[in-house]
């Protein structure tokens, strides 16, 4: 059986054939983060929340532009319900963090002896918010962050920002889907440069440095992930300890993505380099079978767990399962995606979140077979008011993975 776009070319032939695919993107404007602001003041306002509390890390990006790391120093921004935005930090990193603001607003220092949390109370009290008001925490914020308000002023009505954070950030605006889109875009370029350039003994290492240098060449900083799998470690879905050299025969799992204007990217191919047997040849195509399952499951309004259960169905119907258990599906069948690799909401089942335009997903029902290897095909897909849509189209059968066969 002939197989269409594996090892067909030298690792020079491929990144010679890739170039820089992000000249024409336009990041995120000030008029959308002043937008984000407002869908969040709306819903504090409707539910009672008079601020949230946003650290640093992509939940400060998305509101403020702001980009900044979570460390064991606070740093991030209050949102009032009404009212600016302000940003708290250490003194010495204002000049900083000016230099990387977007929204405007005034930064309140601390020094390194002083209580930061005590001043998160201070300016609370000056925004006019009581000593009882309800504040949300950053979901991804260290506990000493949530510890140390609380201790600063105890009367707090603390909650989970997450109810405002998600509420805005799992529905993507037509900006933030090209962004995505050019990175998915990206990612599959890579993924058909690195089928190309396989051969016989390459190890797992090498593999992973040139998809590194091939992001470079579509103009992505590098991969923000990356696993390359070989044979039996396939079977396990996020990787082994130790390299693995490539062999006829051997099932070859690549999971990878890169980062645009923030946005992410993440697609998984697998193939196998040499003939696929008839046993790989079964997996695969119920593997493509359960991803076209949960597509056809996702439509607007449906709960998004019933798309993990449709994929899960179609494994139970042809012998795998049932529900975790292997040969099967060990793992949800998507998670959204966005400023994060992994963000609300996820097709898992029991979610009874509906699904709406603008939500973005994986669908990835990988099926781990122990001890021999795993199949894992994964594209994303995005709702529309008409339903589904995907990013990237998948992957076409095991012998022409890319749809290259004329």
């Amino acid at each position: 059986m002939t197989t269409y776009g594996i090892g067909t070319q030298t690792p020079e032939q491929a990144l010679d054939s890739l170039s820089d695919m992000t000249t024409d993107l336009i990041p995120i404007q000030n008029d959308e983060f002043h937008a984000r602001i407002a869908k969040a003041q709306a819903y504090m306002q409707a539910n009672n929340i008079d601020a949230i509390y946003l650290n640093a890390g992509t939940n400060l990006a998305y509101f403020t532009g702001m980009r900044w790391y979570a460390s064991e120093r606070l740093v991030g921004a209050i949102l009032p319900a009404k009212g600016d935005v302000q940003y708290i930090a250490p003194f010495f990193e204002i000049g900083s963090l000016n230099d990387f603001m977007v929204i405007d607003g005034p930064i309140r220092g601390w020094q390194e002896h002083e209580n930061p949390y005590q001043l998160c109370v201070d300016v609370l009290t000056e925004m006019g918010i009581s000593k009882n008001g309800t504040l949300g925490i950053d979901e991804s914020a260290q506990f000493f962050i949530y510890d140390g308000i609380n201790k600063a002023n105890g009367d707090y009505n603390i909650v989970n920002a997450q109810c405002v954070t998600a509420h805005c950030r799992m529905h993507k605006s037509a900006n933030e889907l090209a962004l995505m889109q050019r990175a998915m875009d990206m990612t599959l370029e890579v993924h058909k440069a690195t089928a190309s350039m396989l051969y016989e003994g390459i190890t797992t290492t090498e593999v992973e440095a040139f998809i590194k240098k091939a992001h470079q060449k579509v103009g992505a900083p590098g991969n923000y992930f990356c696993i390359v799998l070989f044979g039996v470690a396939s079977s396990f879905p996020h990787g082994v300890k130790n390299p693995q050299t490539l062999k006829k025969g051997d099932v070859v799992l690549i999971d990878t993505g890169c980062k645009v204007h923030d946005y992410l990217s993440d697609i998984t191919r697998t193939y196998v380099f040499g003939e696929a047997t008839e046993r790989q040849r079964m997996y695969w195509q119920h593997e493509k079978n359960a991803q076209l399952a949960a597509f056809a499951a996702a439509k607007n309004g449906v709960a998004c767990g019933k798309v993990d259960d449709a994929a899960r169905q179609y494994l139970a119907e042809n012998g795998m399962g049932p529900e975790y258990q292997t040969p099967g599906c060990p793992h949800r069948t998507g998670h959204g995606i966005g400023l994060d690799i992994h963000e609300w909401p996820y097709l898992v089942g029991g979610n009874p979140t509906p699904l709406a335009t603008g939500m973005c997903f994986s669908n990835e029902p990988m099926i781990v077979v122990p001890d021999e290897f795993g199949i894992r095909l994964e594209d994303h897909f995005y709702m529309t008011d008409e339903g589904p849509r995907w990013f990237t189209e998948p992957a076409h059968s095991i012998d022409d993975p890319f749809g290259l066969a004329k």
